[in-house]
């Protein structure tokens, strides 16, 4: 049967890793909330990206295809 004081080192060792436990799981807490304030402001840039790629799509010029004749895709222009 353990005795008293080795019931109370048992005792004194949980306390320390208890302790141990809670500052560890604060430190994941601030790099999860870091890691989260990155990821949102990386999806924020993704978005405003996508934005101006949309202008940019936006302002190009619609141009209507080429025709192509009977005979194939022959270039049109004076012949050789």
């Amino acid at each position: 049967m353990p005795t008293l004081e080795d019931l109370a080192d048992r005792v004194d060792r949980l306390l320390l890793r208890h302790e141990e436990l809670r500052r560890e799981h604060a430190l994941l807490e601030q790099q999860m909330a870091a890691v989260s304030n990155e990821r949102d402001s990386l999806r924020s840039r993704l978005n405003a990206a996508r934005a101006r790629i949309d202008a940019l799509l936006d302002r190009l010029p619609v141009e209507p295809p080429a025709p192509a004749d009977a005979a194939g895709a022959a270039p049109t222009g004076p012949a050789p």
